[in-house]
């Protein structure tokens, strides 16, 4: 395994992360406790030290529950990204990106990951007004002093968002999230040259492109109900896999089409690590 320095953080992360949106059983698939255990201990024995998540991915920290049951005790060989704000689960809509709120949303992830601090703290998918909020940020400082968090973070939406990125040190923010993969680019253009300038550690999720870089896919595919890739508008997926096929002729013959799309976007330099959402140890070997 390769490692990465991940910005000012100064952590040392793996290049192959974890994604876990997966485990809240919204891709196709559910799982039991004991097979998320066992991809997280072959990951550990493969090098993986990265691991990212969300209070909203499944109901009741679904995905947190799960991390926190299987890592507890190797908790220190972990680095832990988890996420607040973006739960649709309940009827609070903009008001989970409320103070108050956070603060509770925290110590439930601190629960559910069975730890007393997480490492990198990530706000959610916000909208700028959301984002723009001395309150918020001054709440989770003093989390930061209080040790239940290491490093906050910004899980942006969309790689076009730089002007939060923009304000990542006014606000205490060392580490960006975002799309970036070989269908989806604009980042080089607007985060990367922000994340360098502040020395920002970047994690690049959908690394796969939800998928269809794996060369899986053809056009006219149709995902089951129970695959949250089945809300998107079918002509939309078929120019996705349309675009990943098309990538995917630069890929060499002998080489697992998931393992080119990681190597793809770790070839910029700023991308600490790639996250993929891993459903199987089949998988996880692959990537």
């Amino acid at each position: 395994m390769q490692y990465r320095r991940l910005g000012k953080t100064e952590l040392s992360v793996s290049v192959i992360g974890i994604g876990t949106w997966q485990f809240a059983g919204v891709w196709g698939k559910r799982f039991e406790q004991p097979e998320v255990d066992s991809i997280l201990s072959r990951a550990r024995e493969l090098g993986i030290n990265f691991i990212d998540t969300a209070e909203c991915y499944g109901y009741n920290h679904l995905s947190e529950t799960f991390i926190g049951n299987s890592i507890v005790e190797h908790r220190d060989q972990w680095i832990i990204a988890t996420k607040f704000g973006h739960n649709h689960s309940n009827d609070l809509g903009n008001g989970n990106y409320q103070p108050a709120q956070v603060l509770i949303q925290l110590e439930e992830s601190l629960r559910a990951l069975r730890t007393d601090y997480i490492d990198i703290y990530q706000l959610h998918s916000a909208e700028d007004a959301l984002f723009d909020n001395d309150e918020l940020w001054t709440m989770l400082d003093k989390q930061v002093l209080a040790g239940k968090v290491r490093f906050l973070g910004n899980s942006i939406g969309l790689p076009h968002l730089n002007c939060q990125v923009e304000k990542s040190k006014e606000f205490g923010i060392s580490v960006i999230q975002t799309i970036y993969n070989a269908v989806k680019t604009k980042a080089e253009e607007t985060i990367f040259p922000v994340a360098e300038e502040q020395d920002l550690g970047v994690i690049a999720r959908v690394p796969l492109a939800s998928g269809f870089l794996t060369g899986k896919y053809q056009p006219g595919h149709v995902f089951a109900s129970d695959d949250v890739r089945a809300m998107r508008p079918q002509q939309g997926i078929d120019r996705e896999i349309n675009a990943a096929l098309k990538v995917l002729q630069e890929k060499p013959a002998d080489m697992a089409a998931a393992a080119w799309a990681n190597a793809w976007c770790l070839k910029q330099s700023r991308v600490a690590a790639v996250i993929p959402g891993i459903k199987s140890l089949a998988q996880l070997e692959t990537n």
